[in-house]
């Protein structure tokens, strides 16, 4: 059988899935199986966008194909490239809080991180007065609107990164290798299918055994219920800061995570699960923005991570796991972040909350004014996915 080689993927992956190292209880199995399926969805996707003479955008992750502890704020494209070859990149700007570029120089393994062999956003090109522009990469010397491709270059990732969910619009963008425009790709065969089956598998596991070692690197050497300083993030995004940890709390505890209203044109906090992905950010409130989030009159954003309802506006849902990831980033920055730019972390009882948060009253909203905050998120997720 043709597809064999991914058949066989598909059931060594469904034992990578039931032998993590994580799974206490039945949802975390559940939820395993759930992000299998949007992994093999993804593994078939990036395989056959796996075109470089004749390549195109495909999103690399949203609410069914998660990884990575993929961000809630961001669209991510990616494509693929040939170093020796000439392309260009073709958009128009939308209304996002930050549009940003970077080459690759390979993809995520279970032992490495793909350098990043050169990333900048669209501060660093002509972008006219419509919002069109134009960006060329190739082999050739880099200059004002023309990147260098290193000689290992294999990706163009784009992130598009959104702070007000409700009124912020995408953009466009189109990739083509110059000396392939008007030309037509040659006829599929079975030899490129067989091939294609093979590469899905490939990346099916590799995907897998990447992103549940990944937060070894980073998070769970950390301690538990803290959060790091500030810092530059790994992977060459270098317009962007982010402060990590994981947390592991009981029902009747609260996390209270404390941070500055930042300068930063972007600030987004959110919740993963211990399989390194997002929650559901869509039906329930586990992410923030600055802008989406209440700021107390101190300059101050007070979160508060909880499994019940404070009855808060800056609740975020715990939505079952008593364990999981804590994310922040600053994106599109014009500084360096500096230690008090950062949040510090308190737990507490969820009776002690009146207590411990100085603006708790201005703080409260009701159970009709909740469900408006969560009706918008559906809408604004909804139409985001449509473009």
């Amino acid at each position: 059988m043709l597809t064999q080689p991914f058949a066989d993927a598909i059931a060594a992956a469904e034992q990578i899935i039931t032998g993590a190292p994580h799974i206490r209880t039945e949802q975390d199995l559940v939820e395993g199986y759930d992000y299998l399926a949007g992994s093999i969805r993804a593994a078939i996707q990036m395989a056959w966008a796996y075109e470089r003479d004749f390549p195109f955008f495909v999103q690399s992750t949203g609410p069914y194909t998660k990884m990575g502890l993929d961000n809630p704020d961001t669209l991510y494209f990616h494509s693929y490239l040939r170093p020796d070859a000439e392309y260009v990149v073709t958009g128009k700007r939308g209304s996002t809080r930050d549009l940003s570029f970077q080459v690759l120089n390979g993809d995520y393994s279970p032992v490495d991180v793909p350098d990043s062999l050169t990333a900048f956003d669209d501060r660093s090109i002509d972008v006219a007065a419509d919002g069109s522009y134009e960006l060329r990469l190739g082999p050739g010397e880099a200059r004002p609107g023309y990147v260098h491709l290193a000689s290992d270059s294999a990706m163009l990732v784009i992130r598009e990164v959104y702070s007000d969910w409700a009124t912020e619009k995408p953009g466009t963008v189109r990739i083509q290798r110059v000396d392939r425009i008007g030309d037509a790709p040659p006829p599929l065969t079975k030899d490129l299918m067989t091939k294609r089956y093979g590469v899905a598998g490939k990346m099916l596991l590799s995907r897998l055994n990447t992103f549940l070692a990944f937060p070894k690197w980073f998070y769970l050497n950390l301690p538990v219920n803290t959060m790091t300083e500030p810092r530059s993030t790994p992977g060459g995004l270098t317009t962007q800061f982010s402060s990590a940890g994981h947390y592991e709390l009981d029902d009747d505890q609260v996390m209270i995570i404390t941070v500055p209203k930042s300068d930063a044109p972007y600030q987004g906090f959110q919740l993963g699960s211990m399989w390194y992905l997002s929650l559901d950010y869509i039906n329930h409130q586990t992410s923030l923005t600055a802008d989406q989030a209440q700021v107390d009159p101190d300059g101050m954003i007070r979160l508060v991570v909880s499994e019940h309802d404070p009855g808060l506006a800056n609740w975020i849902e715990r939505t079952g796991h008593a364990r999981g990831y804590l994310q922040f980033r600053w994106q599109r920055l014009a500084r360096e972040m500096k230690p008090e730019d950062g949040p510090t972390v308190e737990v507490v009882s969820l009776a002690e909350l009146p207590q411990r948060l100085p603006f708790y009253e201005q703080a409260r909203v009701t159970p009709e004014q909740w469900r408006a905050r969560i009706a918008a998120r559906q809408v604004a997720v909804a139409e985001r996915m449509l473009g």
